[in-house]
């Protein structure tokens, strides 16, 4: 297995959080991201950027941190018990957007390199990563465009990627307590440190053209979507989708319990949460209307590109 380079894993990632901010800021056209810089007490640190109220985005957070620690938390190590004990580095960019409009859908987008130091051993390493879409009202042609841009960045790694990565996606996002998905997929993946008989410098050319491509993947469907006329109605749907986007954040999502667990800082953990959420007693879509068709139509267990 080929040694990881650390240091050009790093130079990447921050440069895909200037990028992505860059590109963010440009659409909203209105608001820019406020930086905090932090120190994480056993080593390490990172870049909080923000949004808020801006005339596209409602509450964005585009953050990078490098965390360093002695004992990995019980999330790491739960899976991997041959872990506990060791000494880690965990380095990252992780983003949430919540636009204001309820047509723009919500995304989320993580990519992290992660090592651990073994006693007797040589050191243990992976990335993770993906990224996934959570429409409030369903568009064909969105979902289209999102899955079939994520694919074109899998494909010249294998064609199996897309598909495998798809799938553990929506297994992964997915509320047990709801039975339902999150919303309508894209990819995940984790534990990669190998990949078509490549080591370290394979993974990295991945997981960048996977990362590379969330501006275009996502961006034109802000851009179709932000200008769409809503009201209170198509509000108040939105706010109550995302009390699922919370559900899931604090329940499931394991870089949040690892973020959480690790001593991360909290405020740039939680940044995830949206502005607003709201929680109606066993409310249901009324039969025949854009809301239920949400449930009825992207909802639902579907692959949305056929290899």
């Amino acid at each position: 297995m080929s040694n990881p380079d650390i240091h050009l894993v790093k130079k990447y990632l921050l440069d895909l959080q200037d990028r992505i901010c860059q590109a963010l800021e440009r659409e909203d056209g209105q608001q820019l991201f406020s930086e905090e810089s932090w120190h994480h007490g056993k080593g390490g640190g990172g870049r909080s950027r923000v949004m808020e109220n801006g005339a596209v985005i409602e509450k964005g957070g585009v953050n990078f941190s490098h965390v360093r620690g002695e004992h990995l938390p019980p999330s790491a190590t739960a899976a991997r018990p041959e872990l506990a004990g060791c000494r880690f580095e965990a380095m990252g960019v992780s983003l949430v957007i919540h636009p204001l409009n309820p047509y723009v859908p919500t995304s989320h987008a993580n990519f992290r390199f992660f090592r651990a130091e073994q006693t007797d051993a040589d050191p243990i390493w992976w990335f993770g990563g993906g990224m996934d879409l959570t429409p409030y009202y369903g568009f064909e042609e969105d979902c289209l465009h999102w899955h079939s841009t994520i694919k074109a960045a899998c494909d010249p790694f294998g064609t199996e990627l897309y598909p495998r990565y798809a799938k553990w996606c929506d297994d992964y996002f997915y509320l047990k307590h709801r039975n339902e998905p999150r919303g309508i997929g894209g990819i995940f993946f984790d534990d990669l440190n190998q990949l078509n008989r490549g080591g370290f410098d394979q993974c990295l050319a991945f997981v960048q053209a996977v990362a590379d491509t969330f501006i275009p993947a996502y961006l034109p469907i802000v851009t179709r979507r932000k200008n769409t006329s809503w009201g209170q109605h198509q509000r108040d749907f939105q706010c109550y989708r995302r009390g699922r986007y919370v559900e899931f954040n604090l329940i499931y999502d394991r870089g949040t319990l690892f973020g959480l667990q690790s001593g991360g800082r909290t405020e740039s953990i939680l940044v995830s949460l949206p502005p607003v959420a709201h929680w109606n007693y066993n409310w249901q879509p009324e039969s025949g209307t854009d809301e239920a068709a949400l449930y009825e139509q992207f909802l639902i267990s579907k692959k949305w590109i056929i290899q």
